[in-house]
């Protein structure tokens, strides 16, 4: 009988500061590029919980999430691995940091963003766009 292999749960947040910016992180391990905080999900752990110490962990900002945004699961959209991520939206005061695995923490424009984007954020980012403008989340396809 074979292994059995599952998707690994992971989470992403994206992080509005007051000004309307949102926090993106540039990663210090590969695969490298700008990207929403998060990561991998700890045994014992809420998703909730796990978004708000990774928050935490890689942008030194205490975060209150707001909004449970969508769940993204394409097998392609990490690398390195299938994983599942589930995705918050998360407000915040104060200005970001690196840390853990983050070189850089900044906030940007929805308008000006950096690039590259690792993952599929740039998705997430025009999906949370899009539920600001409309209140209309992903269609279940993705």
């Amino acid at each position: 009988m074979g292994e059995y292999r599952n998707p690994i749960p992971t989470v992403d947040t994206i992080i509005e500061l007051p000004d309307g910016r949102i926090v993106l992180i540039r990663r210090r391990n590969p695969p490298h590029g700008w990207a929403l905080p998060g990561g991998f999900v700890d045994q014992g752990e809420t998703l909730a919980d796990a978004a708000v110490r990774e928050a935490k962990e890689e942008t030194g900002l205490d975060i209150e999430l707001v909004a449970q945004l969508f769940t993204y699961s394409d097998p392609r959209r990490d690398p390195r691995q299938h994983t599942v991520s589930t995705v918050y939206a998360a407000r915040a005061s104060g200005e970001p940091r690196g840390d853990d695995d983050a070189d850089e923490a900044s906030g940007f424009p929805l308008d000006n963003l950096p690039s590259p984007l690792a993952f599929d954020h740039a998705q997430i980012i025009e999906d949370y766009r899009r539920w600001k403008q409309t209140g209309e989340r992903p269609p279940p396809s993705r």
